[in-house]
């Protein structure tokens, strides 16, 4: 089978929109099929898309996000993995892309673009990451690659044990990185997902968002071949100030909880990045890279030119 897509679902109306954009797909292979997986406590409503034979119902009762969306993995068929939410939607033709990229590449991550909605369905940004091959710095410095414009090769996603379960909110992000640290990424500019995006409605903690993403990030920076992956993704001056940057705050962070042998080994990975990017360190784009706060720089400039234009997307209501 090539795509398994598995929608956790706390029972929101939504959820039929979500199962059906997966159904309605025009996907000539025919080779699909999608988990719900119901983490509500509560039997979902009946609905006709139930008895298709392609729609397998499990249950978790519960156990968060991370959990729901590890057990559907573990039921799956796929050679891909997709993880679709209750409230978001594949644009037609969205597996027929990511077959054609199958093809062609065999990276561990296929993606493409992302239409960004408010909760009411109303278009706000594009998002073009455009990050393909060793983009392990990238995700390191808060890029974020959507999973719902995503597919991930099932023993890839295996072998990094999954979405962790104490990670709460940023648990996509750190399952990209992990994946990102031995395999490469692989990208269409065809759109092929729909996100609702808001606070209203939303099962993330926004408060708790920052500081269990750098918990996260210092488990992996705890990973063999971390900074060697690193530099081999660095493309520019700009992402070579990332390196040092992400060693800097992490020798900070392990020093404010007097972990002083991880902050040390911190230093030195920093004092190495600095020595062996040293022509770059003339470079204003370096400094400027280790001073940034980390981000998504496609979702920052995306929102910020929708802020200086706001009819930029006035005339794409139909997505």
């Amino acid at each position: 089978m090539f795509c398994s897509t598995i929608i956790p679902t706390v029972g929101r109306s939504t959820l039929s929109r979500a199962v059906l954009s997966v159904l309605n797909q025009n996907f000539l292979l025919d080779n699909f099929e999608i988990i719900v997986v119901n983490d509500s406590g509560q039997p979902l409503p009946e609905e006709s898309w139930q008895i298709s034979e392609r729609v397998h119902i499990i249950n978790t009762n519960r156990r968060e996000r991370s959990i729901a969306r590890n057990t559907g993995a573990a039921v799956a068929k796929g050679t891909y993995l997709h993880f679709l939410d209750d409230d978001d939607w594949l644009l037609p033709g969205a597996l027929e892309e990511f077959w054609k990229l199958a093809q062609l590449n065999k990276g561990a991550w296929l993606y493409g673009s992302t239409h960004l909605v408010d909760r009411k369905g109303n278009p706000l940004i594009q998002l073009h990451h455009k990050i393909n091959g060793n983009g392990f710095i990238q995700v390191m410095a808060g890029e974020w690659i959507p999973l719902q414009v995503s597919i991930v090769r099932s023993e890839s996603f295996f072998e990094v044990g999954g979405f962790n379960p104490l990670v709460s909110g940023p648990e996509d992000i750190d399952l990209c990185r992990k994946i990102a640290l031995k395999n490469d990424f692989v990208y269409t500019d065809t759109a092929i997902a729909c996100i609702a995006w808001g606070q209203e409605g939303s099962t993330t903690n926004p408060d708790a968002h920052p500081e269990m993403s750098r918990w996260a990030r210092e488990n992996i920076l705890n990973d063999q071949g971390v900074f060697s992956r690193m530099r081999k993704s660095a493309t520019s001056s700009y992402w070579h100030g990332r390196i040092m940057r992400a060693y800097l705050t992490s020798l900070i962070w392990n020093l404010q909880r007097r972990q002083i042998f991880v902050a040390v080994s911190r230093g030195v990975f920093a004092l190495g990045g600095f020595l062996l990017a040293l022509h770059h360190a003339t470079s204003r784009s370096y400094w400027q890279a280790v001073k940034a706060a980390y981000e998504s720089e496609v979702f920052r400039q995306g929102f910020l030119a929708l802020e200086q234009t706001p009819d930029l997307v006035s005339g794409e209501k139909s997505f």
